[in-house]
């Protein structure tokens, strides 16, 4: 089976790369990055800290985590 380039998303993730969420920072994770929970999976968000709350994009998924960045309003 080729690779078709398409993002990877398992079914049981709730984010989806490229889509727009509000989220709350609730901890900061070892690299430095807010850390911050959508539907209990956890997404690292660069540039924040504990108790922002933020409009963010999601760049990545992965089976366990995420990474977004941060939207300026």
């Amino acid at each position: 089976m080729a690779y078709s380039g398409a993002a990877f998303r398992p079914s049981n993730v709730p984010v989806e790369e490229g889509k727009v969420y509000e989220a709350k920072i609730e901890d900061i994770g070892r690299e430095g990055d807010g850390l911050a929970r959508i539907q209990n999976f956890v997404v690292f968000v660069p540039g924040t800290k504990v108790g922002d709350e933020v409009k963010i994009r999601i760049t990545k998924v992965h089976r366990r985590m995420a990474f977004g960045e941060v939207l300026k309003e």
